[in-house]
């Protein structure tokens, strides 16, 4: 009889959230299976290294399998297959191009040929208990307005080839609800931890960090945000907490989750947020929208902001995220997304610490 009580199948190791997840996830009568790409298997030895160490969790119990999403049996070698379909109890899928400027073929072959490959393993796995798969609230595309969780088809078109290539990999997820135990989560846009700030990557809201950082008592006077449009930021410890909180949770099987802030602020809001945070004031004058997402969108903008073109439809898209289910099923393991407000300084602070990551 296995010593382990749970054996989690992972893609996406050694992304940024994955990562995190891992070592949330990891406990003594916990095995992991961790798919991941050949380039990074001395990368993903190293952090597994650094996550034995931290949780006292012996190295055996994790298994790195080189492979691939978007081959078939998700490349892995027939015994390797073979173990993950004899011993899996719960799959998370997190690999995925998150790129706004992704090109189609290369968004496609991964997010949506690469999940349906997962979907596949996932029907024949034989002691499945759940299946999370992490999504986007950006399926929504275009849609305006206020978007349910349960709502997922629509026709308003997409602002990029992510989010419509997330929107089709989420239909064929949506597609095993009947059938199979599956959560679908989907985290709005995900900045840094809001304990100590870390993170990756510096795009979306870090964007504007960087811009007023440049010049803080020029570029705050002009709010490059608006009073229409609300911005829904996550920290990256919220998004893992509710997966980790709600992966076992009976009551989340069948759910689309929406991992969002309740109460967003509005792109003026936290751009002012940032503004204090950077210099101690808030901006003084903000253009009309449709004026401020025109010059933003100028051939030479970029250049001089840093914020690039395809980071802009977010600042001016109207649309809400409804968090009814999410907030009632987080709530009953204590876990709420904290306000921007709480812990932009401590993004801040980690952008002056790190410039270049």
């Amino acid at each position: 009889m296995s010593k382990f009580s749970e054996t989690i199948f992972l893609t996406g190791f050694p992304g940024f959230i994955a990562g995190k997840l891992v070592k949330q996830l990891a406990k003594s009568d916990t095995q992991f299976f961790l798919l991941v790409q050949r380039n990074f298997v001395e990368k993903a030895m190293k952090d597994i290294e650094k996550i034995s160490a931290e949780s006292n969790i012996p190295l055996e119990n994790f298994a790195l399998i080189e492979g691939d999403i978007t081959k078939s049996d998700l490349g892995m070698s027939a015994d390797d297959l073979q173990t993950v379909l004899d011993e899996t109890t719960s799959v998370y899928h997190l690999a995925a191009i998150y790129d706004l400027a992704v090109k189609k073929n290369i968004g496609y072959t991964v997010n949506v040929e690469g999940t349906k490959n997962v979907n596949e393993v996932v029907k024949k796995i034989k002691n499945l208990q759940r299946y999370n798969y992490i999504s986007t609230c950006y399926v929504a595309g275009k849609r305006k307005g206020l978007v349910h969780e349960a709502e997922l088809a629509h026709d308003a078109g997409f602002h990029n080839y992510y989010d419509e290539t997330k929107y089709l990999a989420e239909v064929e997820v949506e597609k095993l609800k009947a059938d199979y135990p599956v959560t679908i989560f989907r985290p709005a846009v995900v900045v840094g931890d809001s304990k100590t700030g870390e993170t990756i990557k510096y795009d979306g809201i870090y964007y504007v960090i960087n811009y007023i950082r440049k010049f803080p008592a020029l570029f705050r006077l002009i709010n490059v945000g608006n009073d229409m449009v609300k911005v829904n930021l996550v920290p990256v410890d919220f998004v893992v907490d509710g997966i980790v909180a709600l992966a076992k949770d009976e009551r989340a099987v069948g759910k689309t989750i929406a991992l969002a802030d309740p109460n967003p602020l509005t792109t003026a809001e936290a751009c002012d947020q940032i503004s204090l945070a950077i210099c101690g004031k808030k901006s003084v004058a903000k253009l009309p929208p449709n004026l401020m997402q025109s010059i933003l969108m100028l051939p030479f903008t970029p250049a001089f902001s840093g914020l690039p073109h395809e980071g802009v439809p977010y600042f001016f898209s109207p649309q809400e995220f409804e968090t009814g289910v999410s907030t009632e099923l987080l709530s009953a393991h204590g876990v709420s997304c904290p306000s921007f407000k709480d812990y932009v300084k401590t993004l801040v602070k980690f952008v002056e610490k790190n410039p270049k990551l």
